[in-house]
């Protein structure tokens, strides 16, 4: 478990399901078979993306279509999650081949799913483009408090990416029964990750200001 232990140091969890979340992980991995590999989950990860854009786009004429998505976000938190885990747990890690790859996909599956919000709500098309803005706005962020703090961070206070996947997926099977509430999500949403990415940035100015003044320290003592 070293290997586990030492990706740890370099993320912080701060979600509320985060026990619930590893433990299950930590149990997935165990079991894994050997044949599926880190890529291969990252595949099934983006492939899950897929399914949630299909669903969006066929849910524009049947909003039962809307269960595909669900499922599809389901599949995509399975191949997301397990990919660099299971690499760590075999001691198989790429620690920056990995994480480069995981935001790659990450991004690409995000404004797919996001186009697919475009397309599903035709009358607030800017919806979606604020949408891709304010997480491109969190990624950068954690990007760059990863390189001041050499800690990286996905949540944002107690929500991460799997509570984000649930509140979606409770939203998409209400609007199965009630057109409309899907909207008040992605408004909501995106309002509310501007408002995060705000707190955010001004505390990430205030640590990279610290870390300035520590290694002015540093140097004045040499």
């Amino acid at each position: 478990m070293e290997a586990e232990s030492k990706e740890k140091k370099d993320r912080i969890r701060s979600n509320v399901l985060r026990d619930a979340e590893q433990a299950t992980i930590a149990f997935l991995c165990r079991h894994m078979p050997q044949w599926v590999t880190p890529n291969k989950l990252t595949a099934v990860g983006f492939v899950g993306s897929l399914l949630v854009f299909t669903g969006l786009w066929f849910g524009r004429e049947n909003r039962w279509y809307l269960l595909m998505s669900i499922a599809g976000l389901a599949i995509n938190w399975f191949g997301d999650s397990l990919d660099g885990r299971l690499a760590y747990y075999r001691k198989t890690p790429r620690k920056w081949f990995g994480f480069s790859l995981d935001v790659n996909v990450d991004w690409t599956a995000t404004c797919l799913i996001a186009l697919g919000f475009y397309f599903y709500l035709p009358d607030f098309k800017f919806i979606a483009l604020i949408f891709v803005v304010a997480y491109g706005g969190s990624m950068i962020i954690s990007l760059l408090r990863y390189r001041v703090t050499n800690a990286y961070a996905i949540d944002r206070f107690a929500l991460g990416p799997t509570e984000m996947r649930i509140i979606l997926s409770v939203f998409l099977l209400v609007e199965v029964f009630q057109a409309g509430v899907l909207l008040i999500f992605a408004f909501a949403g995106s309002v509310l990750l501007i408002i995060i990415n705000a707190v955010e940035s001004r505390t990430l100015l205030r640590e990279a200001d610290l870390r300035d003044v520590a290694e002015k320290k540093a140097k004045l003592a040499e």
